[in-house]
Parts: structure tokens; C-alpha cells; sequence
């Protein structure tokens, strides 16, 4: 049994990054619509649920880097993906991108192989097969190129600095 407790941490941060990302969607999403700043949605949603400090944490990251870099977002996403503009996407589309390529371009904290696969699938989850296609030829274009953040040569991960 003590077997299985190493990997325990691991899966549970896994699973944490995982809801940071869907509520940094969330929010990007439901901004979307205008009411309210992506910030004050996030902070909204982090208030009505039972708080996961990790979760957070890197939801809080991605909405800043989207809200920070969407002009550059966005010339990305033209750029990746010209058959596909910007203000033509739905929302929820548009959302999943901006979000993918504000963690893929702008954060060092995630290697880009791992945030590659975890929007791919949350693309698959809220959007369907075409957007999962989509979503992973635009990153792994952006990601063969070299446009990631060049940050990403060296991700920070907590096992590097503790060894």
C-alpha cells in the first residue's frame, strides 16, 4: 500500500492544475459576454467554491497572461490559424485559445508538452473533436517554431529547485 502513496501528490496536483485551468476558462468565457472584467469573474468563482490554493493560483496566472497579452493572443491565433479569425470563433472557442496560448506563450511555469495536452483535452471536453484539432495544430505549430516563451527551456518545478 505504501506503494501507491508517492504517485498520490503528484495526481492531486495534477487534478488541481487541471480545475485552474477550467475556472480560468470559465472566467475568460463568461467575460466574454461583457458584464463583468475576467479578474472579477475568477475571483467570483473562486469565493463560491471550497478554495484549492493551487487551482487558483494558476487559474489567477492564466487570466492575467490572457488579460495582459490578448492583442499578441490573438495576432497568434490569425497567425496560426488565419482560416479561423478571432471575431469569427464562437465564444467558447475563442476562450479555450486564448487561454491555451496565454499559457503556452507567456507562462514558464508549465512545460509546454503537458499544457499542450491538458487544453487539447479540455478542448475536446467543451467544444468537441473539430476545436481539439484546432487547438492542438495551433500550439504544436507555435511550439515546433520555437514562439513559446523561451522561459520554457527551463520550467520551474519544485523538484528542481529542492534537488
Amino acid at each position: 500500500m505504501s506503494e501507491r502513496r508517492p504517485a498520490a501528490p503528484r495526481t492531486d496536483r495534477a487534478r488541481s492544475r487541471r480545475a485552474g485551468r477550467r475556472l480560468a476558462l470559465a472566467s475568460i468565457f463568461e467575460a466574454e459576454f461583457g458584464q463583468r472584467t475576467p479578474g472579477a469573474i475568477l475571483e467570483r468563482h473562486l469565493s463560491e467554491a471550497e478554495g484549492d490554493p493551487g487551482a487558483a493560483e494558476l487559474a489567477r496566472e492564466i487570466v492575467g497572461l490572457v488579460v495582459e497579452h490578448r492583442d499578441r493572443i490573438d495576432a497568434a491565433i490569425a497567425r496560426w490559424a488565419p482560416q479561423y479569425p478571432v471575431v469569427s470563433l464562437a465564444r467558447m472557442d475563442r476562450a479555450l485559445l486564448r487561454c491555451a496560448l496565454g499559457e503556452v506563450l507567456h507562462s514558464p511555469t508549465t512545460p509546454a508538452r503537458v499544457a499542450i495536452a491538458e487544453w487539447v483535452e479540455l478542448a475536446r471536453i467543451y467544444s468537441g473533436e473539430p476545436m481539439r484539432r484546432l487547438v492542438n495544430g495551433v500550439l504544436g505549430s507555435i511550439v515546433s517554431e520555437g514562439s513559446a516563451s523561451p522561459e520554457r527551456e527551463k520550467p520551474r518545478s519544485p523538484r528542481a529547485r529542492d534537488s
